[in-house]
């Protein structure tokens, strides 16, 4: 037996779709939403700043 088979499992979140009617959205889960998407913003910022830091090191490299 599998160590993660005794784990809880997590209920997945549904995708969200951006431009989705939220009309029927409690203020709960409109809070919730809200986080996910910051969740992924922040996300996107490291993989922005990553993806600086790598052409940072390669001009370097090859100005040499």
């Amino acid at each position: 037996m599998d160590s993660d088979d005794l784990e809880p499992r997590k209920k997945k979140m549904p995708d969200i779709v951006l431009g989705e009617d939220i009309s029927a959205l409690s203020a709960h889960e409109l809070e919730s939403r809200i986080a996910r998407l910051e969740e992924e913003i922040a996300r996107c910022r490291k993989a922005i700043g990553e993806r600086g830091a790598t052409r940072a090191a390669a001009e370097n490299f090859f100005k040499r």
